[in-house]
C-alpha cells in the first residue's frame, strides 16, 4: 500500500485564516429551516452539489460554507491555500462554523462528512444546531481508530513539523481506501478536484488532542451513519462512536449505508442516504 498522504512540500506558519465567512452575511429566509453542510478533508463545498438537492426539494434552505481559506477556485487551492493553512486546527474550523450558525435566525440541521462529521459533533456539544448528522465521521478523543485511520494520522502527525505542513492525498490511497466503490471515471473526476489539507488535523486525530467532546452536554439529536464498504472510517469505529454518544441525554441513532464507500455523498446510492436523513430529521422536529 502506498502512503496515505504525501507531503505537498510546503511548510507553513501559524494558522491565522483570513476573514472568509462568505455565508455569514447572506440574507436568509427566516421562515424556512436551514441545513448547514460541513465538508471533510481534501474536499470543498462542491462535494455537496448533488447530495444537497433532495434537501432543497424537500423545502430546506441549504448552506455549504467552506473551511477557512478554502472559499477560492480549486486551481488556486491546489497551488497552495496559504502559508497558515497547514496549522489549521479542528477547533478553528469549529469556531468558523459556530460563527456562521449563530448568525442564522433559527438553529439549523447540521450535516457533516468525515472531519466535517466530527465538527458536527463538536458543535452539538456546544449547544449549536437543532440536530446533527455525522457521515463516516473522524473519531473524537477516546475512540481508538481502526488501523488504516491510525496509520494515516500518524504518517502526517509524526513527520518533521508535520503539524504545520500541508498534505495532499496520494492517488493509490484515494482509489483503494477513499473512493473504492466508485467507478474509475468518478474517481478521476473527484481526484481532479481534491485540494490539500492541514497536517494539524491528522496529528489531532492520532493523539486525541483537540478532539475532546463533553458528550453529556449534548441536548440535540444525533444520527451517525457509517458506510458499509468504508476503508477509511470503518463501520465498527462509527458504531463505537454511537455507543459513546448514547451517554448523552438526547436521542442518538446509528445507521449503516450498505455497499457505499467513504465518499458516500458522491455515490449513486447517496440519494437514499439523504432521504433517510430528511425522514430522521422530521421525526426529531426538524422539517420544512
Amino acid at each position: 500500500m502506498g502512503q496515505f498522504a504525501q507531503d505537498a512540500g510546503r511548510e507553513t506558519g501559524e494558522a491565522t485564516p483570513p476573514g472568509d465567512d462568505k455565508e455569514k452575511g447572506k440574507k436568509r429566509d427566516a421562515g424556512r429551516p436551514a441545513v448547514v453542510f460541513i465538508h471533510g478533508a481534501w474536499l470543498t463545498p462542491r462535494c455537496w452539489d448533488a447530495f444537497r438537492k433532495p434537501f432543497e426539494a424537500a423545502g430546506f434552505q441549504t448552506l455549504a460554507p467552506a473551511w477557512p481559506g478554502l472559499d477560492r477556485p480549486i486551481e488556486e487551492l491546489r497551488a497552495g491555500p496559504g502559508p497558515w493553512f497547514g496549522a489549521l486546527s479542528l477547533s478553528a474550523i469549529t469556531d468558523h462554523y459556530a460563527r456562521i450558525i449563530t448568525a442564522l435566525d433559527t438553529p439549523p440541521l447540521l450535516v457533516g462528512h468525515s472531519f466535517g462529521g466530527l465538527v458536527v459533533q463538536m458543535l452539538l456539544a456546544r449547544g449549536l444546531g437543532a440536530a446533527g448528522v455525522a457521515l463516516a465521521p473522524a473519531p473524537f478523543a477516546g475512540l481508538w481508530p481502526d488501523p488504516v485511520s491510525f496509520e494515516a494520522a500518524m504518517l502526517v502527525g509524526m513527520g518533521w513539523k508535520g503539524w504545520n505542513q500541508i498534505y495532499e492525498v496520494a492517488r493509490d490511497v484515494f482509489d483503494t481506501r477513499v473512493a473504492n466503490t466508485l467507478s474509475s471515471q468518478q474517481r478521476d473526476e473527484i481526484f481532479a478536484s481534491a485540494v490539500p489539507s492541514p497536517g494539524r488535523l491528522y496529528g489531532e486525530a492520532a493523539t486525541g488532542l483537540g478532539t475532546f467532546l463533553w458528550i453529556p452536554a449534548r441536548r440535540s439529536p444525533l444520527l451517525l451513519i457509517a458506510a458499509g464498504e468504508d476503508r477509511m472510517v470503518s463501520p465498527a469505529l462509527v458504531q463505537n462512536a454511537w455507543r459513546w454518544q448514547s451517554i448523552a441525554p438526547a436521542r442518538t441513532d446509528y445507521e449503516v449505508a450498505e455497499g457505499l464507500c467513504h465518499l458516500l455523498i458522491y455515490e449513486p446510492g447517496g440519494e437514499k442516504v439523504a432521504a433517510s436523513i430528511i425522514a430522521w430529521a422530521g421525526e426529531n422536529g426538524v422539517k420544512p
